[in-house]
């Protein structure tokens, strides 16, 4: 099972990578693209020194960017290896899918090639994952496409801990190898297609040749390339479009120019389409495909212009990040997560608690005469009590302003039912699962978890939240519920989780104990949690042993 922390290292880990990926779609240049990729290994990643290796036209590699070590990047930036021995190194080590990784104990051949090295000094290991001075990981980083030609080789030196990069910082890496591939892409096509704008502006005379340069490039870019108007009663109509846009949409060309981005972007995401300017404009948003599903992109405006300061085109790449998009949720949601019942986990929960509590105690209702007073410009002392002439209350939640106002949460009172509905936080813990852990093995008792997860979830209602805090112990946030609802449900979940439990043709039973908070306006998450755990123990202290056995 995974430590407790995990879920916020991989948080971290991804929002850094997020970062250093969104870093190398703001680069202006291929230099610049080139020096991105290579900061990003050492700010986003985790290792000391990162290398990009850029294929020349002739086939070999020329370290094209350093980061980590000025006195590296001054002595080997420039230099150049040999096609062959890049692809010797490429099929030596070890294949981590798509990485590369050369132990010390095989790399020592490689010394004296001709490929550019820079190795720092540093102690032996002392244990078998610890890093070795003289190991190698590279990441190459490929065309998109059926080709997949070689566009060039991250080379990477030393994690900060220590240790050789587990599943999880292979993962990263190859991702980021993979972005840093279509960044590199996109630069060299956007400096071909700047350099086929500057022709068209500066060379009058060759205007023909200039024009074929530019449909070539804009007919044949592997990305999606439109044209649209600027300004007048058509501004954003789409004049044109290649066929990867249109394969991309799943519309021809013909229907495309009846139609502008405003017409074909998802309903929630206009405004981030109105808010994207004209010139050197970038957003990412969701654009409708002829099935009527919807594909995540990168639109990245241009503005041409004639020579004579005529009429003015809007020239957008639409680049497809569906498959990105979907990394990003599928990281997101591993870290907020049970990787073992899929459950929200604890940090999920106490976020979702988070919500709906604020810092200050919920003030009781207005008395008759209070309400009279603030009807009848008694301000001053309705404001005293907190409560607006209106019957709102006049006090915000801390960082609001003063009409800025929070639905508090409040708890029933468990001895007399009022109908107050408040937000129940059921703390369960398993009884007798440790037994089956300690009989049957691990195997058993995680399927006994995964079992007791769907069991609770298909209990609750669509909005209720069923969390996972690790072991045995599982928490259920159930909203709009009185002090008889609650023990309701508590009764139904617990009932949920007696019947026998079938693994591998073994039928084990699980009981449990629950205990039924109250999160309440004015306490913290932590109490809430601390509340319902301690009326949870109380709860099965107080019942027999022999119905908590269980095995």
């Amino acid at each position: 099972m995974e430590a407790e922390s995990e879920p916020y290292v991989r948080l971290a880990t991804m929002r850094q990578l997020h970062q250093a990926v969104a870093d190398l779609n703001t680069a202006r240049s291929l230099a610049d693209t080139l020096q991105s990729v290579a900061d990003g290994v050492v700010a986003g990643l985790g290792y000391e020194l990162g290398c990009v290796n850029l294929v020349r036209p002739d086939g070999d590699l020329v370290i094209a960017a350093f980061a980590g070590n000025a006195a590296a990047e001054a002595l080997i930036t420039g230099r150049v290896g040999s096609r062959a021995s890049w692809e010797r190194r490429l099929s030596m080590g070890e294949a981590w899918d798509d990485l590369r990784f050369i132990p010390h104990t095989e790399g020592w051949v490689l010394l004296d090639d001709d490929v550019p090295q820079w190795h720092t000094e540093g102690p032996e290991p002392r244990f078998e994952d610890e890093w070795h001075p003289l190991d190698r990981l590279y990441a190459p980083m490929y065309a998109s496409g059926s080709s997949r030609d070689l566009l060039g080789v991250i080379s990477v030196d030393r994690p900060r801990n220590g240790r050789r990069p587990g599943a999880w910082g292979r993962e990263a890496l190859q991702m980021y190898a993979s972005q840093a591939a279509i960044a590199i892409s996109n630069a060299r096509l956007r400096a071909n297609m700047q350099r086929a704008l500057v022709r068209l502006e500066r060379e009058q005379q060759a205007l023909r040749a200039s024009e074929e340069s530019f449909r070539q490039a804009f007919e044949y870019a592997p990305s999606g390339m439109a044209i649209a108007e600027m300004g007048g009663d058509q501004h954003g109509r789409l004049l044109r479009t290649n066929d990867a846009l249109c394969r991309l949409l799943g519309r021809p060309a013909s229907v495309l120019r009846r139609y502008s981005f405003a017409d074909l972007v998802h309903p929630e995401d206009i405004g981030t389409l109105l808010r994207t300017s004209a010139e050197g404009g970038r957003a990412e948003l969701r654009l409708g495909r002829r099935d009527g599903t919807y594909l995540w992109v990168s639109l990245r405006n241009s503005v041409v212009a004639d020579a004579t300061d005529g009429p003015r085109f809007l020239l957008t790449h639409v680049e497809d990040i569906e498959e990105r998009k979907r990394h990003e949720l599928n990281l997101a949601h591993r870290a907020s997560h049970d990787a073992l019942t899929g459950l929200p986990n604890s940090a999920e929960l106490k976020a979702r608690l988070s919500a709906r509590i604020c810092e200050r105690p919920h003030a009781p209702a207005a008395t008759a005469i209070e309400a009279l007073d603030a009807a009848y410009g008694d301000v001053e002392s309705s404001l005293a009590h907190g409560y607006q002439a209106d019957g709102y209350e006049g006090e915000a939640v801390p960082g609001g302003g003063p009409f800025d106002h929070h639905v508090h949460t409040e708890a029933p009172d468990p001895e007399h039912d009022d109908g107050t509905k408040g937000l129940a936080v059921l703390f369960c813990d398993l009884d007798g699962f440790k037994s089956i852990n300690d009989r049957f093995g691990h195997h058993t008792g995680d399927a006994v978890l995964i079992e007791v997860a769907r069991r609770l979830s298909t209990c609750v209602r669509d909005g209720d939240t069923v969390a996972r805090l690790g072991g045995d112990e599982f928490v259920v946030l159930a909203d709009g519920l009185g002090a008889a609802d609650a023990a309701d449900l508590a009764v139904r979940l617990r009932n949920a989780i007696i019947p026998p439990i079938r693994v591998d043709g073994r039928a084990v039973r699980v009981g449990a104990s629950f205990g039924i908070g109250w999160a309440e306006c004015g306490m913290t998450v932590e109490e809430v949690l601390r509340s319902a755990d301690q009326r949870m123990y109380v709860e099965k202290r107080s019942r027999s042993k022999v119905h908590r056995r269980a095995g």
